[in-house]
């Protein structure tokens, strides 16, 4: 970007016919690709939701081994309200939050706080909020946990403000659109 951005500026300002050919031709392929990265999402979702939840799932697998992994999938649950990739027994996969007898973390059949819900009346974060959440029948389970997975919740995040990122990405596209035409005419 830094290149593209460089050869643009100083061929306006020398007016290098070179320069803004490199910049032109540049962003129209840049602009190519978006758009099709754009049909292809759309026309293969089903595999991106796939592989958002094998992403997510081999995320809960090493949520203790890498603290920046541990602080991405907290903030991604405290931000969607939701509690693993299509519920909180995704959980399961991980070595310290699993159910099985031969567990012997305190954290057995439980999940991280970030999946608990939040009190308003608490100023401090109670960090063992979700030990033994998933032993509860699923009714008690709600009121202390999200039971709903992320991938679904992103789903609708994504639904409900599709206006708002469909805007962004046509602002992006009409400046880069009308970026090539003006440094191709100026390299003419």
């Amino acid at each position: 970007m830094f290149i593209l951005g460089f050869a643009g500026c100083i061929g306006a300002l020398r007016e290098n016919t070179f320069l803004l050919k490199f910049f032109s031709v540049f962003l129209g392929i840049i602009f190519f690709l978006e758009l099709t990265a754009g049909v292809l999402a759309f026309v293969f979702k089903d595999w991106i939701k796939d592989q958002l939840y094998f992403f997510i799932n081999n995320n809960i697998r090493a949520y203790r081994d890498d603290i920046d992994l541990q602080n991405l999938i907290d903030f991604t649950q405290e931000y969607w309200q939701c509690c693993g990739a299509f519920g909180a027994d995704d959980w399961n996969l991980n070595i310290y939050f699993n159910c099985t007898d031969s567990n012997a973390s305190r954290e057995r059949c439980g999940v991280p706080f970030s999946c608990c819900t939040k009190d308003p009346a608490e100023d401090v974060i109670n960090t063992q909020c979700g030990y033994d959440a998933r032993q509860k029948p699923e009714v008690d389970q709600q009121i202390v946990i999200y039971t709903k997975g992320c991938v679904p919740q992103f789903e609708k995040w994504l639904q409900d403000n599709l206006t708002i990122v469909a805007g962004i990405f046509i602002g992006i596209a009409l400046l880069q659109v009308t970026g090539v035409p003006h440094a191709a005419v100026a390299a003419g």
